[in-house]
Formats: C-alpha cells, sequence, structure tokens
C-alpha cells in the first residue's frame, strides 16, 4: 500500500524503509473540438507510478484477520450502465465456482457469482479483464502470442494486455479499478516479459485498446 493508504488505516511506515515502485494503467475521456469545429470524444491511455510498501514495512496496522474479513455482496449492488455494456458484447459469460477465466475453445467467460467479490467494481473488473481476453478469438480479433501455457512468457503478455484493457474499460464505464488477486502470481512473468522487451509495455496498451474499441463498437448506437 501506499504511504497514504497507511496513514489512512491508522498505520506508518517505518523510518528507513525503502518502497517499491508500481506502475497503474488507466484511460481519461476529453471533448475536444475536431478540424470543422464539432466536439468529438477522445481517449487518451496514461501510465502513473505510485511507490507502495510491503505491510512488514508498516507499523500500527489493523489485525489482518480482521481487515480481510468481508460481508457477501448485496446482490442488489449491481451498477446498471456496467451490466448494460457487458450484456451488449453478447459474450457467453458463466457464473459459478471460485475462479475468473476465459475458455477459448469453449469460447465462453466463467466467473464466480457476484455475491462472491468483495464490492461490485471488482466483479466488474474481473469481467473486463476476461472480456478483454474473449476479444483474442480467431473470429475476432484473432490475438495470438503463441497460446502460450500459465506462468510463460506467451501467456504473461495477454494477461498483461486483459489487465490493460480493464483499466481502460473500467475507466470508461467510471469504475474504480481495484487490485485482482492473482496479481502477486503475474508480476513476476509480467517483470520476465518487460525486461526481455522494454517497449512491450507500448504493444501491450495498443493491443488493450484495440480490444476496448471492439468492446465498445458491439454497443447500441444512441
Amino acid at each position: 500500500m501506499t504511504f497514504r493508504q497507511a496513514l489512512a488505516l491508522g498505520g506508518h511506515v517505518r523510518k528507513g524503509e525503502t518502497g517499491s515502485i508500481v506502475v497503474y494503467a488507466n484511460r481519461l475521456a476529453r471533448t475536444e473540438p475536431d478540424a470543422e469545429g464539432v466536439d468529438v470524444e477522445r481517449h487518451i491511455s496514461f501510465l502513473k507510478a505510485y511507490t507502495v510498501f510491503n505491510v512488514e514495512q508498516i507499523d500500527g496496522l489493523p489485525d489482518r484477520g480482521q481487515a480481510c474479513a468481508r460481508p457477501t455482496l448485496d446482490p442488489h449492488a449491481r451498477i446498471a450502465r456496467a451490466e448494460t455494456f457487458f450484456a451488449a458484447t453478447g459474450a457467453d459469460i458463466r457464473h459459478g465456482g471460485a475462479r475468473a477465466y476465459y475458455a477459448i475453445h469453449a469460447d465462453h467467460v466463467q466467473s464466480p457469482p457476484f455475491e462472491a467479490f468483495r464490492d461490485p467494481e471488482s466483479y466488474y473488473a474481473t469481467l473486463a479483464h476476461e472480456c478483454v481476453h474473449w476479444t483474442a478469438h480467431p473470429s475476432r480479433l484473432d490475438r495470438d502470442f503463441g497460446r502460450g501455457r500459465w506462468g510463460d512468457e506467451d501467456y504473461a503478455r495477454e494477461e498483461l494486455v486483459a489487465e490493460l484493457g480493464a483499466a481502460f474499460l473500467c475507466a470508461d464505464l467510471g469504475l474504480d479499478l481495484t487490485p485482482r488477486e492473482d496479481h502477486a502470481a503475474y508480476l513476476a512473468s509480467w517483470l520476465r516479459v518487460l525486461k526481455g522487451d522494454r517497449r512491450f509495455i507500448f504493444t501491450a496498451a495498443a493491443h488493450a485498446a484495440r480490444a476496448c474499441d471492439y468492446l465498445q463498437g458491439l454497443q447500441p448506437i444512441r
């Protein structure tokens, strides 16, 4: 967590501790006049860096068991604009189990039930991630980094595209993106990819933007 997040929880980073840099990806919308003076909406992607600290570097935090406890999410807390967006994609979205994933051969998105998430934003951020994967199908954008296995570099490339795409979609939908629980498992493989190809972050962002444009293109014309 950041220095300020620790303070908000009543904790404080110990003197002399060194933080780690993380990068947040998002996209903002801006309305600007075009050459003919007509207002058009443009989407601008950006990256923002934060310094974060491990909880072991922070004193005074509340009990971890208490902090991790969470009630079952109210099934009526759904966000209408997000529900409408994902329904309009036409993706086969199924619910059940404890894992979220996209099955490319069966061509369906699997998600835990809405009530299993800590907040509505987490549910929709997960759907966004998996729906970006859904755009990779050969009948859609045909995005193929080699169909790698879990943990290898091809798999990591696709996961990075999906996570950036989720950030862009959540920004478009006005949702606060919450870090996924599997981020820690992905970090090492993402770092290997980015060390081997320092410009891949820009390639991944371009693929993510293309996936978001595809999903936006499935929405009804207003």
